[in-house]
């Protein structure tokens, strides 16, 4: 392991020697300067893990000597030196960023015990960078953000299928990111380096799908005034998307079924036939087992989407992404504001946290952004959301659902003699949602 790097800085020569010696006797790599001038120079030639800084020198003083420690390397632990009359000074250094001061004289032992804490409190901060870091390796991943288990396993199984070629069929309720999900699949699959390109088949109309999705010849209709390539051939060598592909029509269906059988299509008025090369993801909101049973999409063409299929969770039910996703919008949209917004309040996330979000993640995201846009201060308080908010739950004849679910959780509290555990199980949520709501409402237990 290597030595801790220290430089002793004072201008008296006993002091120096003094400090130098005891430090090197314990295993350490020492170097001494006379003054705060020479210390700058050194410090601008290596990097030094501890400084023991003297406050009163001639020239550059030990609090000169701080502010330029704090200004070039904030991983330096600064130790301030100094006699009894000068303790004022050391405490406010302390307030500047020293992480302890050294009373004259001085206990060899004493500065032992201090030096071994200050290498103990820098090898945790490391540590905690370094499980921070991990941590956000494992709740990141592309542009998805989630350390829930829900997500943890959409990500795994993302890497798992990606390298394959197979057709993906994600379901989900809207704004949960399943076309983020997509577009990681392209990433880490074999066609990365093809386009990936994407068709909101809720968006077009049926009348243009087919001149969408295949192309058209030029004159092929009136306003067909030049040949244009349809997304199949767009896709080639890359990853096509068929985004809320339970929206399309059935006549469209039978041809996209056609396709995807062969990877054989023509264009709107062509007589030529085409083949692309492309890996098909397609992504719904809509049960489409429902949608066969009353025939509105075609048995054949789910069981050919559905090779491997999975589902984005609602953001409901991994609450504890919550947090994350509000940080990581939040940095953003203060960023493109401007605005020197830096956190959400304690009543701002016990709200978030309580809510169902029937939008999921692009509902909060919106919340978020309408939070930095409308907010004055430098966090988002509770008012700055758009999100429902908690109505007079004790005005009489409140048949609202915040009413209803306050009376009911007081009911399963009060029929478990307040039992938590048993009654976050019957309520369906974990134990600290249910102390959220006992603290929201302000529920008491009777003992």
């Amino acid at each position: 392991m290597s030595k801790t790097r220290i430089m002793v800085v004072d201008d008296e020569l006993i002091i120096r020697e003094s400090l130098a010696g005891w430090l090197e006797r314990d295993g350490h790599h020492v170097e001494t300067a006379a003054s705060g001038e020479k210390a700058l120079e050194n410090i601008a030639a290596a990097h030094y893990d501890i400084m023991l800084v003297d406050i009163k020198m001639d020239g550059l003083s030990g609090l000169d000597v701080l502010k330029a420690v704090n200004e070039r390397d904030l991983d330096t632990a600064v130790v301030m030196i100094t006699a009894y009359g000068s303790i004022s000074t050391a405490i406010e250094a302390m307030k500047r960023g020293a992480v302890e001061y050294l009373l004259k004289p001085f206990d060899p032992e004493e500065i032992g015990v201090l030096i071994e804490k200050i290498i103990a409190q820098q090898a945790q901060a490391k540590e905690n960078l370094y499980l921070r870091e991990q941590v956000k390796e494992r709740t990141r991943f592309e542009s998805m953000i989630g350390q829930s288990p829900a997500m943890q396993e959409v990500f795994d199984l993302i890497q798992d299928v990606a390298p394959m070629d197979s057709t993906i069929l994600i379901t989900g309720e809207t704004g949960t990111g399943k076309g983020l999900a997509a577009k990681a699949i392209h990433t880490h699959s074999k066609r990365c380096q093809g386009p990936f390109v994407a068709v909101n088949c809720g968006a077009i109309p049926e009348h243009l799908m087919e001149s969408e999705l295949f192309g058209h010849q030029k004159g092929a209709f009136t306003d067909a005034r030049e040949t244009k390539k349809g997304r199949l051939e767009m896709a080639n060598g890359g990853t096509l998307l068929l985004d809320e592909i339970g929206e399309i029509g059935m006549r469209m269906q039978i041809d996209l079924l056609r396709v995807l059988e062969d990877r054989v299509f023509y264009r709107v008025g062509g007589t030529q036939p085409l083949e692309a090369d492309f890996r098909v993801i397609a992504a719904t909101n809509r049960d489409l087992k429902k949608a066969i049973a009353a025939g509105a999409f075609r048995e054949d063409l789910f069981y050919r989407l559905n090779v491997i299929a999975f589902a984005m969770p609602p953001l409901r039910d991994r609450k504890e992404d919550i947090p994350l996703l509000c940080d990581h919008f939040l940095h953003r949209f203060a960023q493109e504001t401007n605005k020197p917004i830096r956190k959400v309040s304690r009543e701002a996330m016990d709200e978030m946290m309580l809510f169902d979000w029937p939008g999921n993640i692009r509902e909060l995201e919106n919340a978020i952004e309408r939070a930095v846009v409308v907010g004055k201060g430098a966090q988002v308080m509770l008012n700055d959301l758009p999100i429902v908010c908690v109505p007079d739950i004790n005005r009489p004849f409140d048949h609202s659902l915040k009413a209803m679910e306050k009376s009911h959780i007081l009911q399963v509290l009060t029929e478990n003699a307040w039992n938590i555990s048993i009654c976050a199980k019957i309520l369906g949520i974990d134990r600290s949602t249910l102390y959220s709501k006992i603290k929201r409402y302000e529920l008491q237990s009777p003992s």
